[in-house]
């Protein structure tokens, strides 16, 4: 899909969309891309300026009408699974309300998290603040540290975790609120981080995009029954320009295991 001449890429989302979205998966009934940070879904009345967005792009790229099942938030990157038909649409949508998919993601937060938890706190749209709010689940492990030997808050050093996240429930803005209530705000979030260390990333790594990654979602096949995975690694070219990349590329992360961390075994999924 190409850019006319009155609106040029300038922003690394907008590029992808000058060139082509990175497809991972398709048959004759799913596709999934590989979705950029700052890249919406379809257009939305919340971000209304924006035009540039998932659903336009890959309907003129491959030439089919295609039906949006699940959402990642604009800042978000990684496996974003598109429906083909209306049916398929209906089936994957009632996977999705009875908590039949499981979907794993990446970020990077301030501190050391644990080695793994559950964070069970109700969350609440912050763009419709007289809703009430709705219950969320989340569950973490810590894949990694890393300790900077630069002062950004009152400490003479820096402390992040590299943690993979597993959502019970589908709420906007579900992890990103629920590492701020734990006290581990993602890196990137200028909706519930740390303004200090966003910037500390930003001249370090020269990353200024959220870092949290849909690294991967799995799933009953909703044609043919059989299992399906789909995954998309934060390196994926067209990603960002490797923004999250940069920043997992220092070597001076440490690995956490973390034994006994078995997501699968809550009895709610």
């Amino acid at each position: 899909m190409q850019l006319n001449d009155t609106c040029q890429p300038d922003t690394p989302a907008q590029q992808v969309i000058a060139e082509t979205l990175k497809v991972i998966y398709r048959d004759n009934d799913l596709v999934a891309v590989a979705k950029p940070s700052g890249l919406l879904v379809h257009k939305s009345k919340i971000d209304y300026h924006e035009q540039a967005n998932v659903v336009d792009a890959l309907t003129a790229q491959i030439q089919r009408r295609i039906y949006p099942v699940h959402r990642l938030d604009k800042a978000t990157s990684g496996v974003l699974l598109l429906a083909l038909n209306a049916d398929t649409a209906r089936l994957l949508g009632e996977q999705f309300e009875h908590r039949q998919v499981k979907k794993n993601y990446l970020a990077i937060s301030r501190g050391y998290t644990p080695c793994h938890g559950c964070i069970d706190n109700p969350t609440r749209d912050k763009d419709r603040p007289s809703r009430p709010k709705k219950a969320a689940t989340t569950f973490y492990r810590t894949l990694a540290h890393i300790e900077l030997p630069h002062r950004v808050d009152r400490y003479p050093t820096s402390r992040y975790s590299l943690v993979e996240l597993t959502p019970v429930t589908g709420r906007r803005h579900q992890i990103r609120q629920h590492m701020k209530h734990i006290n581990h705000p993602l890196i990137g979030d200028t909706s519930y981080g740390k303004s200090a260390h966003n910037r500390f990333f930003d001249q370090l790594y020269d990353c200024r995009r959220l870092l949290l990654h849909a690294s991967s979602i799995a799933l009953t096949h909703p044609i043919t029954g059989q299992p399906l995975e789909i995954a998309v690694a934060p390196d994926t070219p067209q990603l960002d320009q490797n923004q999250f990349q940069r920043v997992l590329s220092d070597e001076r992360w440490c690995r956490i295991d973390t034994p006994g961390f078995n997501p699968d075994a809550n009895p709610q999924r």
